[in-house]
């Protein structure tokens, strides 16, 4: 049975369930077992033991577990290998506390549930709680297991609470003070179970709380993400209120849908939003695919021209010579090949807004004829005379710095002056995990028209990843392994190369197999590469030959790397 299988089946139903588990990984299976309330259980290979393994690295009787008023004190029985919690070797007995990992051999057990004593303070110092959050989430990261983190803020005194925490949490669940808030970590809830558990913790602890929750892996792959998204959503709930961590998806027109988590874009958005109300120019700025254009047709979107046309041009897409005619347009015979009037992008702005991307490319004398713009509304047509007024806002963006730039002379500081009456800066992707793993999503499905998932592991590896071509980058990314993989779940060997190192997505050595994805990678490159020596290189024979739509061909090929070898 697998352990995907597995999980299903036993994960319980809610954090009120007061029975105590015992969480059995081996191999790629797992299971549960339940804990009696008082008795001793025994671990290993034996017929008699209560958890039997099958792994010959564990003895036939290798761990006792014993429990009494509630406490469950576990002890090595002098076997071969020994006994690990929580990556330490075991020596004497020790009383298991929430959620303590066991290894023995290969085999790995994890204390899942139960009622907590009273002697048993279920409160970390920050330190501690930071070390089982780090190591939670790569328990979870290794097994598939989701958990959530809760955060509380009270107006009353802490004192309060925690005398009425212990009762209210599970015995893997830990918690930890911090000024004012409370954080709580909650492993193997599922997330559509998340809100519940959040809630019913917070009406045990106090009614009038504030409370927000985290969620793995949906909301975050790291400790980091995790606790930003989990403040995020208590900040972002009233007095008595539960949220989750917040999000906002924002539709403007048909085609333009952005997705904010980030707190830094989410405020960049609002900022965005206020200054839509009023005239004056804006500056973008952020590197490169960071999402610049939306937050300028955002500006236009909330403003009270949004009936009116939104323009945009990217002034690093044009030589200098015909920059100026897209900006200004020309006249008939202004130059060489101009047969025709033709207006410029200030003219099909008139009323809207325009859009200039990259203006710290724009030549000396563009940049001295769009000052005249922003001071007068007027302009001339390259090889026109006649001056013509126009109506429209300019944003514009770039990724350069344009302070350098005007100490090297290649940008004007009384321009730099006006396009900066109000400035805006977007952080790159790199720095918003929480959006990298929303965007992922979305540009997923949105290719495939269905859901589709991404395993923990394979999140991680996206959320890893620099970016350094930010949202453009990744959505080329997820389009990619859309087009290619037809899986329902996307793993980490599905990712191209530059995302997944050579080891990562394998499965464990101690199955003796390799995951099936790789094994038909390798048949398929393979294939791919004797079809092509067959044909001498012709792609198009070469697809026919193995029945593949050259579209499809041609994409493999760039997957597998083989066209940088034609």
């Amino acid at each position: 049975m697998t352990l995907t299988q597995t999980r299903t089946q036993t994960t319980p139903a809610s954090t009120t369930d007061r029975r105590a588990y015992l969480l059995v990984f081996e191999g790629d299976s797992c299971r549960t077992v339940a804990l009696p309330d008082e008795g001793e259980l025994f671990i290993g290979r034996a017929p008699d033991c209560a958890v039997q393994v099958e792994d010959q690295g564990v003895s036939r009787k290798h761990v006792r577990l014993e429990l009494r008023h509630g406490l469950v004190r576990v002890s090595d029985l002098g076997s071969h290998n020994g006994t690990r919690l929580n990556g330490r070797l075991l020596g004497a007995d020790v009383v298991l506390s929430a959620g303590d990992t066991l290894t023995v051999s290969d085999c790995t057990l994890v204390l899942y549930c139960g009622a907590r004593p009273a002697s048993l303070q279920p409160t970390l110092s920050p330190k501690a709680f930071r070390a089982r959050l780090d190591a939670e989430v790569e328990r979870a990261m290794a097994y598939e297991r989701p958990f959530c983190l809760a955060c509380f803020r009270f107006t009353g005194s802490t004192a309060h609470v925690e005398s009425k925490l212990g009762p209210a949490l599970r015995l893997m669940d830990v918690a930890t003070f911090s000024d004012d808030t409370l954080l709580v970590l909650l492993p193997e809830v599922e997330a559509e179970d998340a809100a519940t558990a959040a809630g019913a913790l917070a009406a045990a602890l106090d009614d009038s709380a504030r409370a927000g929750f985290a969620r793995f892996p949906a909301d975050g792959t790291t400790a980091e993400t995790l606790l930003l998204c989990a403040r995020q959503a208590v900040e972002a709930a009233n007095a008595g209120g539960l949220e989750a961590a917040p999000a906002r998806t924002l539709v403007m027109g048909k085609q333009r849908t952005v997705l904010l988590a980030d707190p830094a874009m989410l405020r960049a958005y609002e900022l965005l939003e206020r200054l839509a109300k009023v005239a004056m120019p804006v500056l973008v700025l952020g590197e490169t695919g960071a999402g610049k254009e939306n937050a300028a047709y955002a500006v236009h979107h909330f403003s009270a021209r949004n009936a009116g046309p939104f323009a945009s041009l990217n002034c690093a897409a044009l030589p200098e010579g015909l920059l100026e005619s897209e900006l200004f347009g020309h006249e008939k015979g202004a130059f060489t090949g101009a047969t025709a009037q033709k207006p410029g992008l200030l003219e099909q702005g008139d009323g809207g807004t325009v859009f200039l991307d990259e203006v710290g490319e724009l030549s000396l004398a563009a940049q001295a004829r769009l000052l005249r713009v922003l001071e007068t509304k007027t302009f001339t047509r390259v090889g026109g005379v006649k001056e013509l007024t126009v109506n429209l806002r300019i944003v514009a963006a770039t990724h350069r710095d344009l302070s350098a730039e005007i100490k090297a002379g290649r940008f004007r500081e009384d321009l730099y002056f006006r396009l900066r009456a109000a400035t805006v800066v977007l952080p790159p992707l790199r720095e918003r995990p929480r959006e990298i793993a929303l965007l992922a999503r979305h540009f997923l499905e949105a290719a495939r028209h269905a859901p589709v998932g991404i395993s923990a592991a394979a999140m991680a590896r996206l959320v890893s990843h620099p970016w350094p071509g930010n949202v453009r980058e990744l959505k080329h990314t997820l389009e990619f392994v859309a087009a290619t993989v037809p899986d329902a779940v996307i793993e980490p060997w599905h990712l191209p190369n530059e995302l997944t190192p050579p080891t990562a997505g394998k499965a464990p050595a101690t199955t003796g197999f390799t995951p099936l994805a790789e094994e038909v990678r390798a048949l398929e490159l393979k294939r791919i590469k004797e079809a092509l020596a067959a044909c001498d290189g012709v792609q198009t024979r070469a697809a026919e030959l193995l029945g593949m739509p050259r579209r499809t061909f041609v994409l493999r090929l760039r997957e597998l790397r083989l066209n940088e070898q034609q």
